[in-house]
């Protein structure tokens, strides 16, 4: 490499000549436009129709690989989508014939929120591997490697990429200080080697590291190992260009970019940019810029589909706040969802204020897929529920798990008295394990094979019920046609979207005025159109009445029940603990709600007896809901 007497890089002739004389050491990369991409701008809300006109186009790149699965893809698409997961791999595999798919596995997570048996975890890496699958980015949320052990042993039996991974955090605003430092992922690296990781790569889900930091550490695990450095950086904190560019310095070989319209904001760096700048040096990427900008074109066709997932209220397409808060784009637009669904919006700043502590609390854990989920929703309930100074007044189960060491290590001890709290009456046992957490699991697919019998036709469906067993149910109710496919999770077309944003331009100017007394069974909902904010009521035909008193059948005051047990969250019911008729005490548990992946026991508000179950098990409730009935014992 040679640069000038300003310390500019040196551009020869060969940039301009109609031959592309190939560089010295190419810079690798991996697009993740059809996973990450459009899961950190459009709530991974992106449907396997739109990706086929582009999937032959992103093949003819030259990509070094094109990540397209894991994550949030297989929770959103059987949820939301009506689509089942793995047809998504089958179906982008024809027309990718050429470049290696790549999928995010959470090791022993899987892709679900929680520590998996093995077999299950064996069964889905095999399946995976059957249906296209060719590199297989694993992480832990602890960065506790003994929750690979399993996941290895499957992909080196397929003869499969492994490409182990480390969540890159930090409790400062630079790395360094005395736990995440340069000595913390160096130590890291030296195990996954000793693992026989064929890539290593450093996963930055919030857009923390900084330009130099990433230099250091770039050039640091060049130093220490032969093995191939990846980095994956989000766009978040404004730094990921910078960062990149440091990093290709450094001798990074792969990095992760997505194309333009999917690029940005808490999504990643744009590809076409990267490519122009090192057009002619000696870490040229040798894609083609104006084949890149054919895909762009192509992709902005489907983008009004979607546009509507984008935060709007926002102006700056980055949030500086992220250096202070250190939260991941996901998990915070997760925390604005859950307080906004419970009314409680303004105390978002007192969540941020709040969330270090819980978080220290909890072994100052990575904040990325579960632990994210687990520290964020805890600190929500710890500010919205703890009173009089008490703390850790309503304990998620994955706190308790967490607490147990079901999720594995945390990079520090968890707070003794929290711990205590968190482990008092929990069913396994109240003293903590230190044994890797897949060694007390049992397993779970014998059991899911005879409960699921006669609806799961395959093993494809056995675990994806195994991963989700309430909406995996309820998905292969609507896949093979015993229930109706509800309209929201319909696919919508062009058209549709043009119409609906007609009725909303004719909204915002007046023109629909026609008045009509309000329905029994209308509920609320915050829509956001062009960064305005309206609170709409529309008619739902799938509403339920509220409650009941156990006299008549008619609406009552939920505030003058005492034996109604009120949802305090919006959620889904994952399952009652209790039937009708059951005997309870006061702050027994009755039945278990799903918040943002993550399960409440909600306890009996008196001593009573069951009488009215008015919900069933994966209903989604909101806020003040009443779920059933418990005649107090006078």
């Amino acid at each position: 490499m040679k640069f000038d007497k300003h310390g500019i890089l040196e551009m020869t002739k060969v940039n301009y000549d109609p031959i592309r004389p190939k560089a010295a050491n190419p810079i690798k990369i991996q697009d993740v436009s059809l996973r990450d991409g459009h899961q950190s701008l459009f709530a991974t809300r992106g449907r396997t129709e739109d990706m086929i006109p582009i999937a032959k186009l992103l093949d003819d790149i030259g990509f070094y690989s094109l990540e397209v699965w894991g994550g949030a893809t297989f929770d959103v698409m059987h949820r939301y989508l009506n689509e089942d997961p793995w047809e998504r791999i089958k179906t982008l595999k024809n027309y990718i014939t050429k470049t290696p798919l790549s999928m995010l596995l959470r090791g022993q997570n899987v892709v679900g929120y929680r520590n998996y048996a093995d077999d299950v975890v064996e069964a889905f890496v095999q399946r995976a591997s059957d249906n296209g699958i060719d590199i297989f980015r694993v992480f832990d949320a602890l960065n506790d490697f003994r929750n690979f052990q399993t996941v290895i042993k499957m992909i080196k039996k397929n003869n499969k990429h492994f490409q182990g991974t480390i969540c890159y955090s930090l409790t400062e605003p630079r790395m360094g200080g005395k736990t995440y430092n340069l000595d913390y992922y160096l130590e890291k690296a030296k195990q996954l080697e000793e693992l026989g990781a064929d890539t290593i790569c450093i996963k930055d889900m919030a857009g923390l590291i900084a330009p130099y930091d990433a230099y250091n550490l770039v050039k640091a695990l060049k130093e220490q190992t032969d093995i191939p450095i990846h980095l994956h950086t989000h766009f978040t904190s404004g730094m990921a260009d910078l960062t990149l560019l440091k990093a290709i310095e450094a001798g990074v070989d792969i990095i992760d970019t997505c194309m333009a319209p999917y690029a940005y904001r808490t999504s990643h760096p744009a590809v076409e940019p990267l490519v122009i700048s090192f057009l002619g040096t000696n870490r040229d990427s040798g894609l083609d810029i104006k084949k890149l900008a054919e895909i762009d074109k192509e992709m902005e066709k489907t983008i009004p589909k979607y546009k509507h997932f984008l935060d709007d209220t926002k102006n700056a397409i980055i949030d500086t706040n992220v250096i202070l808060h250190q939260t991941p784009g996901g998990m915070l637009s997760n925390l604005v969802n859950q307080l906004r669904q419970m009314d409680a919006l303004d105390k978002l700043d007192e969540v941020f204020e709040t969330l270090p502590k819980v978080r220290k609390q909890l072994g100052q854990v990575p904040l990325v897929t579960p632990t994210s989920q687990i520290v964020g929703i805890q600190t929500v309930n710890n500010v919205l529920f703890d009173k009089d100074g008490e703390e850790y007044t309503n304990i998620t189960e994955q706190v308790k798990d967490l607490c147990f060491g079901l999720y594995g290590k945390t990079t520090l001890p968890i707070d003794k008295e929290v711990q205590k709290k968190a482990l008092k009456g929990y069913p396994r046992g109240e003293t903590p394990i230190t044994k890797r957490p897949g060694d007390l699991l049992k397993p779970e697919l014998p059991n899911i094979k005879k409960e699921f019998k006669g609806l799961a036709k395959n093993i494809d469906d056995e675990i994806l019920c195994a991963l989700y067993p309430v909406t995996g149910r309820r998905f292969l109710n609507w896949k093979y046609g015993h229930e109706d496919i509800p309209e929201d999770v319909k696919s919508k077309t062009l058209d549709d979207v043009k119409n609906e944003q007609e009725l909303v331009r004719k909204a915002l100017s007046g023109e629909l005025t026609t008045k009509k007394n309000k329905p029994d069974n209308a509920r609320a909902f915050d829509v956001y159109v062009d960064g305005e904010y309206f609170n709409v009521e529309v008619a739902d035909p799938n509403a339920r009445q509220t409650g009941f008193s156990f006299k008549k059948k008619e609406e009552i005051s939920v505030e003058n029940e005492t034996g109604n047990l009120i949802a305090p969250i919006p959620g889904m019911i994952i399952e009652f603990k209790k039937k009708i008729g059951n005997e309870v005490k006061a702050g027994d548990t009755v039945l278990v709600l799903e918040a943002m992946k993550m399960f409440n026991n909600l306890g009996a508000p008196c001593d009573g007896v069951i009488k009215n179950i008015i919900r069933k098990a994966g209903d989604s409730v909101a806020k003040g809901d009443v779920i059933c009935q418990i005649e107090p014992k006078e």
